[in-house]
């Protein structure tokens, strides 16, 4: 009996390994995705600036992002940015 104990201890271990083996690989794609989906956000949001930029609107895209952003740290980058915008016209 107690090599069968020892059996079902030793699958337990088994187990308790692969789950954690599991979840680190469950974990790193997360991390992965997260990665991609930034730059995925990163690239259109820099394709829109250029094209504001080429057809004369970036102020207005700076505006229109100040108004659609809800924190006000992130509102103060564009503010911000407006401001320089303005002074150097």
């Amino acid at each position: 009996m107690d090599k069968k104990i020892s059996k079902i201890d030793a699958l337990k271990i088994k187990r308790e390994r692969l789950q954690a083996q599991i979840q680190k690989l469950e974990a790193s794609e997360k991390s992965r995705e997260r990665k991609q989906d930034t730059r995925r956000k990163i690239l259109v949001g820099s394709y829109f600036i250029d094209k504001a930029k080429e057809e004369g609107g970036v102020e207005s895209l700076y505006q229109l992002m100040g108004n659609y952003l809800k924190r006000e740290s992130d509102k103060q980058l564009f503010q911000e940015k407006i401001q320089a915008l303005s002074f150097s016209e």
